[in-house]
C-alpha cells in the first residue's frame, strides 16, 4: 500500500500518518562531479498507528534505512522511499529514522509547478525549493503543514561560503574543505530549508538584529546601497506595521549569476546579481522578500491553495515601503494594479483556490495586496494594521488557512466582513477599487 501525498497543489508529496520534529542533516558536498554524500537523522511523532510510512527523496538514492538504530526494509520509487517499519507504531509515540543517502542533486520536475531545488550555479549552488523541491537534497516529509527544528552541517570546498536558512554555529576546516554547522531553532517546513554556496563575502548591516548581505564582493555600491543597504530601515518600518521580527536573524544572499526572481526561506533570501539595482522592480522585491519573514515564514499556510496569505501579504509590504520610501503612496500602487488585473486576459483566477497552474500568477500577488487594500478601507489604518499584528503573534510558528484570516480579521474589527472577503478572494470578477 501507498500513499498519494497531502495536497492536491502538489501531488505525491507528504505523509500525513507522521510528523518530523526535528531533522539533522550531515551533507558532504564536491562542486565538481555535484555530488552529495548524506546522513539524514529525522525524530518523528506518529498522528496514527504506523506499520508503514513514506518519504520524499528524488533522484538522490538511499543505501541504507534505521529505525531507532535498526535496520528497516525499504523501497525506493516515484521519488518516494516506502519504509516498512517491521512493527506497529503507536499513534503519539517518537520514534527516529535515519536515512544514509548519494547522489548528484538536481532539481524536481513538474509539468505543471516547473522545477524547483538543489540547482548549479556556474561557479557554486543554490537551493530555491517553493513550493516542491526540498527532496531535491534531503529525505523529507514534504508538507507546509509539517514544521520541524533543524541541524544542518554542510561540508564544501574551503574557498567556498555556505549560507543556510538558520543560526551559524561553526565553521571548521580539515584538509581542503570546511564543515559549517548551522542550527534552526523555529519551526520551518522543508520548502523553506536552503544552502547557497558561493565565493562570497559577508556585509553586515546595523540593525535591531543581525543583518548581513552575503555575495560577491564586486558590486555597484550605488545600486547596493538603493535597496539591499536600506534593509534596516525597512526591517525597522515593518517591525512597526507587523510586530517583533520572527526570527534570530535575517540574510540576503546575492548570488554571482542571473537569477529570474529571488525567493525567500527562512531568515534568508536569495537574489541574482541582477537585482542589485536602484530600479524600483529591484528594490520592490528586496522589500517583498523581508516581509515573507512575517507572511509565509513565521505565518505559514497549511494548503497551498492559501498560497494568497503569502504571496498578497508580501506584495502590499512593498505598496506600503513604496509610500514610506518617498515614493508612490500604496493608494497609487493599488489603482496602477488594480487597471493591470482588471486588463489582463489570463484564465480565470479564484483567489480563494487558484488551482497548481495558477498559483504563481501575478494576478495572485496583486489581487491579493488589493484585498487587503480593500480591507484596509473598510476597517481603516488602526484597525487594519492591529488585524496584521495579531494574526502575526498569535500563528507564529504555526500554519493557517484563509478562513481562519477572515474569522480573524472579522473579530478584530468586529464586524462581519463577508461580503468583502466573498468578493475578492471567492468570486472572478473583480470588484471596484476602494480608496483610503
Amino acid at each position: 500500500m501507498r500513499r498519494g501525498g497531502t495536497d492536491s497543489y502538489v501531488p505525491g508529496h507528504g505523509d500525513a500518518s507522521y510528523d518530523v520534529e526535528h531533522y539533522g542533516l550531515a551533507l558532504g558536498y564536491k562542486l565538481i562531479g555535484n555530488r552529495i554524500d548524506g546522513d539524514a537523522t529525522l525524530r518523528c511523532r506518529a498522528r496514527a498507528n504506523l506499520e508503514f510510512l513514506e518519504l520524499d527523496l528524488h533522484a538522490l538514492r538511499p543505501a541504507k534505512v534505521f529505525l531507532n538504530g535498526r535496520s528497516a526494509s525499504f523501497t525506493h520509487r516515484n521519488q518516494r522511499i516506502h519504509v516498512k517499519l517491521g512493527t506497529t507504531i503507536p499513534a503519539g509515540e517518537v520514534f527516529d529514522l535515519r536515512v544514509k543517502y548519494a547522489g548528484s542533486p538536481r532539481p524536481v520536475p513538474s509539468r505543471v509547478l516547473g522545477t524547483s531545488g538543489w540547482e548549479e550555479l556556474d561557479d557554486g549552488v543554490i537551493v530555491a525549493a517553493q513550493p516542491h523541491g526540498a527532496p531535491s537534497w534531503f529525505p523529507c516529509n514534504d508538507r507546509p503543514d509539517n514544521k520541524a527544528t533543524y541541524s544542518i552541517a554542510v561540508s564544501a570546498p574551503s574557498d567556498y561560503y555556505v549560507a543556510v536558512s538558520g543560526e551559524l554555529v561553526s565553521s571548521r576546516r580539515s584538509g581542503s574543505a570546511t564543515t559549517w554547522l548551522y542550527e534552526q531553532q523555529s519551526p520551518m517546513p522543508t520548502y523553506l530549508a536552503t544552502v547557497q554556496i558561493g565565493r562570497y563575502e559577508v556585509v553586515e548591516l546595523e540593525a535591531d538584529v543581525p543583518l548581513r548581505v552575503i555575495g560577491p564582493a564586486d558590486r555597484d555600491e550605488d545600486a547596493f546601497a538603493a535597496g539591499f543597504g536600506r534593509q534596516p530601515e525597512m526591517l525597522a518600518f515593518f517591525v512597526k506595521l507587523f510586530g517583533d521580527y520572527p526570527f534570530a536573524s535575517y540574510t540576503a544572499v546575492i548570488t554571482d549569476d542571473d537569477l529570474e526572481i529571488p525567493l525567500e526561506s527562512q531568515g534568508l533570501s536569495t537574489f541574482g546579481r541582477n537585482f542589485v539595482s536602484d530600479d524600483w522592480d529591484a528594490v520592490r522585491l528586496v522589500a517583498h522578500e523581508l516581509s515573507h519573514q512575517w507572511f509565509g515564514n513565521a505565518v505559514t499556510l497549511t494548503k497551498w491553495k492559501d498560497i494568497w496569505l503569502h504571496e498578497g501579504f508580501a506584495c502590499y509590504a512593498e505598496w506600503l515601503w513604496s509610500e514610506e520610501s518617498g515614493s508612490k503612496s500604496a493608494d497609487e500602487r493599488a489603482a496602477i494594479h488594480h487597471a493591470r488585473v482588471a486588463d489582463d486576459d489570463g484564465p480565470d483566477l479564484l483567489l480563494g483556490d487558484p488551482g497548481a497552474e495558477l498559483m504563481f500568477d501575478d494576478r495572485v500577488y496583486k489581487r491579493g495586496a488589493l484585498t487587503l487594500h480593500a480591507l484596509r478601507a473598510e476597517v481603516g489604518d488602526e484597525t487594519f494594521f492591529a488585524i496584521l499584528r495579531g494574526w502575526v503573534a498569535e500563528h507564529t510558528g504555526g500554519n493557517v488557512t484563509t478562513e481562519q484570516f477572515i474569522a480573524h480579521a472579522a473579530g478584530v474589527a468586529d464586524r462581519d466582513l463577508t461580503e468583502l472577503f466573498d468578493a475578492w478572494l471567492f468570486s472572478v470578477e473583480l470588484p471596484e477599487l476602494p480608496k483610503l
